[in-house]
């Protein structure tokens, strides 16, 4: 799936490389923003039982 994935990038492998890490760079700055403060809010960390 990868090798598909990296076939269908446009230019050389550098350039490839660059918008790999663009767009996980991405993702990751979508889910620390706005997906993980959106899920916290439905998950309660201090009503955690452990004995």
């Amino acid at each position: 799936m990868y090798g598909a994935l990296w076939r269908l990038l446009p230019g050389p492998w550098f350039v490839r490389l660059l918008i790999v890490l663009i767009v996980v760079a991405a993702i990751l700055y979508g889910l620390f923003w706005y997906v993980f403060p959106w899920a916290s809010t439905f998950i309660s960390p201090q009503d955690v039982t452990v004995e």
